[in-house]
């Protein structure tokens, strides 16, 4: 079992990690979901969020979640073959939380170097809790 913090990581980058090793049969714990970050004009990041909340009807959806640990997964779901039982399976072996649970204070935090914010060459950042505080919860 890894568990991963996901402060100051590249949500995209830290997805395709985790299902490739969600994939590989690993199971991924991601702690801190909050503070995962999004490249991109903050005008352009909330526009797009924007767009996919509103898209749909409240009757029918599609649902787009407003918590940060449930849109990280979102995206990890959306790099998984679904149609297949192997993404399916893949997606349950991935849990992710907002903060440190209890369970989880004593152990060994791991990080991803792929997905580091160091590897950027881009200023234009913004965390997910921003995003959040703007069209969901209040963190």
């Amino acid at each position: 079992m890894k568990i991963i913090d996901g402060t100051n990581l590249i949500l995209g980058r830290l997805a395709s990690y985790v299902a490739k090793q969600a994939l590989e049969g690993e199971t991924i714990t991601i702690i801190n979901s909050e503070k995962v970050i999004i490249t991109g004009k903050r005008a352009n990041v909330f526009q797009i969020y924007k767009e996919r909340i509103d898209r749909g009807s409240p009757l029918k959806g599609p649902y787009y979640p407003r918590q940060p640990d449930r849109i990280v997964k979102r995206v990890i779901r959306g790099m998984l073959p679904r149609k297949y039982e192997s993404g399916r399976l893949a997606l349950k072996r991935v849990k992710c939380y907002i903060g440190v649970p209890e369970q989880f204070k004593n152990e060994k935090f791991l990080t991803v170097d792929s997905a580091s914010i160091s590897n950027l060459k881009t200023t234009k950042i913004i965390k997910l809790s921003e995003i959040v505080n703007e069209f969901g919860i209040k963190l």
